[in-house]
């Protein structure tokens, strides 16, 4: 079993999601986050005035997956959240000892 990561734009949302969907994958938490990378932030101007933003608004996508659906669900991922810019974020996967469903008592595969 695999945990995939991605961080990706905010706007890239639904198609990151309508197409992680159609890999099969039961199910995807999304969570707000900030951050810099090789952008390292830009300048905006609010009335006039010019200020630094240090950090970037991000979206981080967790998805649990069998090991035989982990290239699908990246695919996925790698191809929705592309949009050729700088800063279209970063897709990680960590292995998983176990996962448990709380409500069953359900282990391993069976419970994702």
């Amino acid at each position: 079993m695999k945990l995939v990561l991605a961080y990706i734009n905010p706007f890239k949302l639904e198609e990151v999601r309508d197409a992680v969907k159609a890999t099969g994958a039961s199910g995807m938490s999304v969570t707000n986050v900030e951050g810099f990378g090789r952008q390292t932030g830009h300048t905006e101007t609010y009335r006039g005035a010019e200020y630094d933003v240090s950090f970037t608004p991000k979206l981080r996508i967790e998805i649990l997956v069998s090991d035989s659906m982990t290239p699908a669900v990246v695919s996925a991922i790698e191809t929705s959240a592309r949009s050729g810019s700088i800063g279209d974020g970063k897709i990680a996967v960590m292995p998983l000892d176990d996962v448990i469903r709380i409500r069953t008592g359900e282990r391993g595969e069976e419970a994702i």
